[in-house]
């Protein structure tokens, strides 16, 4: 299997240097101006220059740059030797592509991890003018996988002082030896004040681990989490440590990815609240059910910026757009796949214990160039209620006020609908009886024959409202949808192929009793 991987990545690559050779001759220049014209292209998200994409790596702020490393392979569009890529953003929207930050070297391919800003210098590895910025990742060793060894993946680091242009790897790496564990990856450090240590928490096959350390060199472990907790369909990956306030209350969040076990199938990112000392992790959400950032298939690996500053105080977020289901089959070329918006996360309080909200960053604001406002009233008999600018790109924010009686004892659907000029389509609504959100891309939503598992519908739980109304705010790209309800108590996030956009937006709503009592539909502008 990983010889027919590696022939088609190398016949992929083939072809995609056969098709720019003959562009160029053919007089297209290849700049960016063209590349991001292409089918499917995503216009105001993250996508790589080319080639492929998937975890987002060392997100870490530093003098008004938001740094986005990602698992890149630089040769094929699909999987294969990791590097870690690089891109700069001054305001979370608009992108700088850079050189590749980190190659693989004789210690293995570079695999997820993360970065920080060593302010006080603990590690040594600054030169007094500058802190240094160190990224942890983790070392993958092929030839020791191959030869089966269980100890063929282990931690490291690199730094910069040029605010991340150029790095350095340390000489003494490994930082922190495989101890025997298959899958021993994807470190997430942070500098906890508290406890006067930089704590490191790692994935291991069906658990985490908690390690502490003075220099970012020399690491001990602390404690483990995740036993028989949350859940376990498949491989715990990516996880992240941080504070929140909830309720004027300070908690932890655990994130952990898991490939596969998510709630629509395939590839999906838990949480855990509770408290966390340094040393151990107390989960306070004991429920039975696992408790899910994103509902949607295409929501995976993310983490949080580090060294956001504190008058910001914000806690950000973005995640790779997609599902290892399909990742390597989704229908583009010249490049694969994208990151979500930036979303800030926030901690919230009901009845049945801690929630995570997730909300688009409030820079994306920045991006809309024409709005319609809606009229109040019934839903039923609406039809196309939108674009804004119907002579741009069909990029769109919407933002939805229903309302409904929650009394009413039969069936009530309601939301909107993306549909193309070649009849594509793509229904996001609220069902009263099943109390469910939803997403349908089946088969008539465009390009879909790539994988058995991408059509489909796919729904997440929402108790229905005692004031009968419910909130929908989503984000329409050329090849994405991100569908935010209630102030983000719920996201689903979901890939779409149709031919050339959705060119129209019409609510539908089943029941007499559904109206609109506010809405608005920006257009937006793409950011290349």
């Amino acid at each position: 299997m990983k010889i027919q991987r590696y022939l088609i990545s190398f016949l992929i690559t083939l072809t995609f240097l056969f098709s720019s050779c003959t562009r160029q001759k053919s007089g297209e220049s290849g700049t960016s101006e063209t590349r991001y014209t292409e089918q499917h292209r995503p216009q105001f998200h993250f996508s790589p220059d080319s080639m492929w994409m998937n975890d987002p790596n060392g997100m870490v702020y530093y003098q008004g740059e938001y740094h986005l490393f990602y698992q890149h392979n630089p040769n094929s569009n699909v999987w294969g030797p990791m590097h870690w890529g690089h891109a700069i953003s001054t305001d979370l929207v608009h992108w700088e592509h850079l050189p590749i930050a980190l190659y693989p070297d004789s210690l293995g391919t570079i695999f997820s991890g993360s970065a920080v800003m060593d302010w006080n210098n603990s590690s040594g590895l600054g030169n007094g003018d500058e802190p240094p910025m160190v990224a942890i990742f983790t070392h993958h060793n092929h030839e020791l996988e191959n030869q089966e060894s269980l100890q063929f993946q282990y931690q490291s680091i690199a730094y910069s002082l040029d605010k991340g242009r150029n790095w350095t790897k340390y000489p003494g790496n490994p930082v922190l030896d495989n101890p025997g564990i298959r899958d021993f990856r994807d470190p997430k450090v942070i500098w906890m004040e508290e406890a006067d240590k930089w704590i490191m928490v790692l994935a291991a096959h069906d658990r985490v681990l908690f390690y502490s350390s003075p220099d970012l060199i020399s690491w001990t472990m602390e404690s483990e989490f995740g036993e028989n907790i949350g859940a376990h369909g498949g491989v715990w990956e990516c996880p992240d440590l941080f504070p929140l306030e909830a309720e004027e209350e300070q908690k932890w969040v655990l994130l952990v990815s898991i490939n596969p076990g998510g709630p629509n199938g395939g590839s999906a990112t838990q949480y855990f609240v509770g408290e966390f000392d340094g040393k151990n992790f107390h989960n306070e959400n004991p429920g039975e059910e696992p408790l899910w950032l994103d509902y949607g298939k295409d929501n995976y690996a993310g983490v949080t910026w580090s060294d956001i500053p504190k008058q910001d105080g914000r806690r950000i977020f973005m995640g790779w757009m997609s599902n290892w289901q399909y990742a390597n089959q989704v229908p583009t070329v010249r490049w694969r796949n994208a990151m979500t918006l930036p979303r800030e996360l926030k901690l919230g309080k009901d009845d049945f214990g801690y929630m995570l909200r997730s909300v688009p960053v409030v820079e994306t604001e920045k991006l809309r160039v024409g709005q319609i406002k809606l009229e109040s009233g019934p839903v039923q008999g609406r039809n196309n209620v939108g674009p804004a600018n119907k002579e741009a790109d069909p990029l769109y924010e919407i933002d939805l006020l229903f309302e409904f009686d929650p009394e009413v004892a039969e069936e009530i659907e309601f939301g909107f609908v993306l549909e193309s000029t070649q009849h594509e389509k793509v229904v996001a609504g609220y069902n009263t009886r099943s109390q469910e959100l939803f997403i349908g891309r089946k088969q008539n939503s465009g390009n879909t024959d790539f994988s058995e598992h991408f059509p489909g519908v796919h729904s997440a739980p929402n108790q229905i409202s005692e004031l009968g109304e419910i909130r929908f705010h989503a984000f329409v790209d050329l090849s994405s949808i991100e569908l935010f309800v209630d102030e983000g108590a719920v996201v689903l996030t979901e890939l779409v192929f149709p031919e050339s956009g959705f060119e129209s937006i019409r609510l539908y709503g089943v029941h007499e009793s559904v109206k609109l009592k506010e809405g608005v539909i920006y257009s937006l502008e793409s950011t290349w």
